[in-house]
């Protein structure tokens, strides 16, 4: 039992004490019912506040040996399906309870605390490679310095296969989103553990959870076995996207508030196979508070897109106001690249505020629109407090390199000194263009000069 390797299940636990918890365990009857087959590795994105962590911490206590959690599940959904269907192996909760070498990772004080960026991935192997080592006696060879090796290692010797839990895997993308050097080893460490000839020989089963989609590249994604769900295509996961209808009409109920409020005020996100979905943070914040307001916390990652609304992109800032007049605008939800760089296109951008939660999009329309009033709150806040100052822009372009070595360009010549001759005292944009000969597409990158 480590803190990643086979940990014990304190954090699922401290969730059940917690009076309006809502039972989301049926989840666990999917992970089942694919582990061990072709679809094996699941990666479900949903915004802030909508449980994500919740999620992770119940899966890793259902699976983990270092877990003593069957009183924990006892009284769940997924226990009654067994009892409900004890012929379906796939809502068998027992046959896999505690059963598998789990290694849970939150990616959040990976990237928090380390001294330097570049460091991540790296800290991040020795620190399971030395659980490993200590679960596994005698089975990894020294020197190892890569999860994979050291996977496989055990493997040989053991025959054990492992179950991986990875939350917020995205956070290397939003936090460290300027360092492609960071994210290339990032990405080449997920491939060697999902996207090798070894992976059905070491994994067993996967979960992962973030804000984003697995990052794409062109129009494929980087780890292109994973099944994939998302605000856009929930799937078969939609009851587990945040509270359904039902379960806030009870809430409502047992908590005396208006339901018609409440639907005012936080409803509006909706998938076909389930209906209406609820931010799950809103809820019980409204529960706690007794009060009808905005708890939709303004993050940071809305901050940043705050610049390009005020740009105007494509006529983005226009969308928006239409959307808080009630209108609706259709989109091209293809060309996002699912990292917070590489938007270039109001389609781009639009496709990004749906993952964090800001838009709610209805696939058969391709329409997306604002929710409710929790989050026009929120809009109508970034208009108001819009940056209408003066605005420059300094533009490099370049062809058959990147957008990123354009904006280097402009840093390393410090183009932005120019602005001093002219006493120019307002905000400079970088703005970073590339024309690729090969694909005849264009790629753009706009960053604040600091």
């Amino acid at each position: 039992m480590g803190v990643y390797v086979n940990p014990p299940a304190d954090g699922f636990a401290e969730i059940l004490n917690y009076k309006k918890y809502i039972d989301k365990s049926g989840i666990i009857a999917y992970t089942n019912s694919v582990l061990g087959t072709p679809d094996k590795l699941t990666c479900f994105s949903k915004p802030r506040r909508f449980g994500k962590s919740f999620t992770a911490k119940m899966i890793t206590a259902y699976y983990s040996k270092g877990a003593n959690a069957a009183a924990l599940f006892a009284g769940l959904k997924i226990a009654k399906m067994n009892l409900e269907q004890n012929q379906n192996k796939n809502a068998d909760f027992e046959e896999n309870l505690n059963k598998y070498d789990v290694i849970s990772l939150d990616m959040t004080p990976f990237v928090a605390l380390a001294e330097s960026t570049n460091e991540i991935v790296s800290d991040l192997q020795q620190d399971v490679i030395e659980e490993l080592e200590n679960e596994f006696p005698n089975c990894i060879r020294k020197g190892t310095k890569t999860l994979y090796k050291a996977l496989l290692q055990i493997n040989l010797k053991t025959g054990r296969k492992f179950f991986i839990v990875i939350d917020e895997w995205d956070m290397i993308f939003r936090e460290a989103k300027d360092n492609i050097s960071v994210q290339k080893e990032y990405i080449n460490l997920l491939r060697s553990l999902f996207k090798s000839n070894q992976t059905s020989q070491i994994i067993i089963g996967a979960y992962m959870t973030g804000i984003l989609p697995i990052k794409k590249y062109g129009t494929q994604s980087a780890l292109t076995d994973f099944r994939e769900y998302s605000m856009l295509k929930p799937g078969v996961l939609a009851e587990f996207v945040g509270f359904t209808e039902k379960e806030v009409y009870q809430l409502c109920q047992e908590y005396h508030l208006d339901f018609d409020e409440t639907q005012k005020w936080y409803d509006g996100y909706r998938f076909d196979t389930i209906g209406h979905v609820y931010c799950p943070n809103s809820i019980i914040e409204l529960i706690s508070m007794q009060a009808f307001d905005s708890y939709w916390t303004t993050t940071e990652t809305y901050e940043s897109l705050r610049d390009y609304i005020d740009l105007n992109m494509d006529g983005l800032k226009d969308a928006i106001i239409d959307m808080l007049g009630g209108k609706k605008h259709r989109i091209d939800t293809g060309t996002f690249q699912n990292d917070m760089t590489s938007l270039s296109s109001k389609d781009d951008i639009l496709t990004l505020l749906v993952h964090l939660g800001y838009l709610a999009y209805n696939f058969d329309n391709k329409e997306v629109f604002i929710p409710n009033e929790e989050v026009r709150g929120e809009f109508i806040r970034a208009v108001k407090e819009g940056r209408h100052q003066e605005l420059a822009l300094l533009v490099e372009l370049k062809w058959n390199k990147s957008a990123g070595k354009a904006i280097s360009q402009i840093k390393e010549k410090q183009y932005g000194m120019i602005m001093q001759k002219y006493d120019y005292t307002g905000e400079l944009l970088l703005v970073g263009l590339n024309y690729s000969t090969k694909t005849g597409k264009h790629t753009c990158k706009i960053e604040r000069y600091i």
